[in-house]
């Protein structure tokens, strides 16, 4: 089937790309695909490289790289492979995305103690931590009972960073939004709220118990993460505090009641011998020679950082860029490192119903996922990608190869016979009634960066959605993360692979390089049956 210049009409003005980018590579993909033998050496190369896969990479882990895409379900992925082969100009549909190629595969099963469908406060616990907990809780086990400080002591739960560095590797935390919402909190913080971003935000009750906001806790928890990258300014410093990128923006000043600079307490923690960077802006950042900093504070927005499509390329870095300073530096550490990078504003344009914005967003994260392999070796770096949740996103309607992602349906309503999108929600802000009838989406801008998609059931934010996510990985012990798991299971395997937390049993003694070497317990175990393990 050839798709002609009507089939892309959809388009429109500000998408990418065209029928002519499109339309010559399907034409030559078809012609390939025709003939048998096409598939067949596909299949057979295929087939050649699972073969190899047998041989199993036990070594031990030097370094640990996580990639959490929040929102990201199966549906996004699929949906962000086809945007990154247009964006490429090709079809889409046959394109790979850096995770794709990752040799090993699982499902996680991602509720949370008290919900069928979670947040991402209690997945984060779960795949950092280890431990299933109760929604919109970080760092605390299911004792904690959300938003009452007073059943917090005694439940706090450490998590796979606090292991790393416990082992002495060096750790890092980058992501596009703050760097004290849920998925970052959860790896050095101990909350009973994931919205008690600074004690502006949290109860008089809860101050007079005394629990303590999460942007304290990121500068007094772990004093020594070498890297933390990611929006959230305004939670550093103190109340009215006029933001230094934003002056006129009152929503951007600083939050803090107990007129604390968080920037200067970080400052006085880290020792008088080393060299510390605290940046605010993208300049500042790339300006930095990553073998003369030993910790570094990146807080480029208020709050979460723009969205890619949005981006302002003289203040926000990119995700890439983030992941490629924050592994400049932590890569000095003989030991190795820990490192967690947080794609996590797919999420927020699933909930905004903006579905060009979330699907960017992944495919920058996509990008990242593959400077990262770039500047690491899968024998001694395991890379673990996957998601805390889905969200209630779908494409389809027939559409034909090709067709953009942010298309039309080839076909329209045989009930309201009106045309549709590709790309719809199960709920969100999307719903429309135009004249008491579904809105006709071939009168607005559906190719439009903020189009909000059209929803089933009208919510002001589109909801998580309750099935399993994906999990890939690479690298020493990747071959451990295989099937359906539990989400708190993955935080193990991880601390397995790298010989740090309490799962050590199985490594002999540090070599003379100062990572440990694989007894021979661990080679046994890498060939027994998972089940037989615990």
């Amino acid at each position: 089937m050839t798709v002609t210049a009507s089939a892309h009409a959809s388009w429109g003005a500000d998408s990418a790309p065209s029928a002519l980018d499109v339309g010559t590579p399907l034409i030559l993909l078809a012609e390939k695909e025709k003939d048998p033998k096409y598939w067949r050496d596909q299949a057979q190369q295929t087939l050649k490289n699972a073969l190899r896969l047998q041989t199993l990479n036990t070594n031990v882990a030097k370094n640990v790289i996580m990639f959490l895409g929040d929102g990201m379900g199966v549906s996004t992925v699929t949906a962000a492979r086809i945007l990154k082969g247009q964006l490429h100009h090709s079809p889409g549909e046959e394109t790979k995305l850096e995770m794709d190629k990752f040799p090993y595969v699982a499902l996680s099963k991602t509720y949370n103690t008290n919900a069928q469908v979670p947040d991402s406060a209690g997945t984060a616990t779960a795949y950092l931590c280890g431990v299933k907990a109760n929604e919109g809780t970080v760092g605390v086990s299911a004792a904690t009972q959300r938003s009452q400080c007073n059943t917090t002591q005694g439940n706090e739960v450490t998590s796979i960073l606090r292991w790393a560095k416990d082992a002495g590797k060096s750790v890092g935390i980058v992501t596009t939004t703050r760097v004290n919402h849920a998925t970052p909190s959860a790896s050095y913080a101990h909350s009973a709220d994931r919205d008690w971003y600074s004690d502006n935000e949290m109860p008089p009750e809860a101050l007079s118990q005394g629990c303590k906001d999460i942007a304290y806790q990121l500068m007094h928890n772990i004093k020594d993460i070498e890297v933390i990258m990611g929006g959230g300014r305004k939670y550093m410093f103190p109340k009215n505090r006029t933001d230094v990128e934003y002056e006129l923006d009152e929503k951007a000043r600083g939050t803090r009641l107990d007129g604390l600079n968080l920037i200067d307490i970080w400052k006085s923690f880290k020792p008088k011998h080393k060299h510390s960077h605290y940046v605010w802006n993208r300049t500042d950042l790339l300006a930095l020679d990553p073998h003369s900093v030993d910790y570094l504070l990146g807080l480029f927005e208020p709050g979460d950082m723009q969205y890619e499509l949005n981006r302002n390329n003289a203040t926000d870095p990119s995700l890439s860029e983030m992941v490629e300073m924050a592994i400049r530096i932590l890569n000095k550490n003989p030991k190795g490192f820990f490192l967690l990078v947080e794609g996590g504003r797919i999420d927020h344009g699933h909930h905004e119903g903006k579905a060009k914005q979330a699907l960017h967003e992944a495919v920058e994260m996509d990008q990242a996922i593959g400077q990262a392999g770039a500047m690491t070796s899968v024998e001694d770096t395991l890379t673990v990608v996957t998601a805390d949740h889905s969200h209630v996103f779908t494409f389809g309607g027939y559409t034909p190869r090709g067709n953009s992602i942010f298309g039309l349906a080839p076909m329209v309503s045989d009930t309201d016979k009106k045309p549709f999108t590709a790309i719809l929600y199960g709920n969100g802000p999307g719903y429309k009634v135009v004249g008491g009838e579904r809105e006709n989406v071939s009168m607005v801008d559906y190719a439009h960066n903020n189009y909000q998609a059209q929803s089933a059931v009208p919510l002001r934010h589109e909801t998580h959605g309750g099935e399993d996510v994906a999990v890939f990985a690479k690298g020493p012990m990747a071959h451990l993360l295989h099937g359906v798991h539990e989400q708190n299971y993955i935080p193990h395997v991880m601390a397995y692979a790298a010989c740090i937390g309490a799962n050590r049993d199985h490594c002999a003694s540090a070599s003379s390089s100062g990572s440990p070497s694989p007894g021979p317990l661990l080679l046994l175990l890498a060939l027994l049956p998972l089940g037989s393990l615990f």
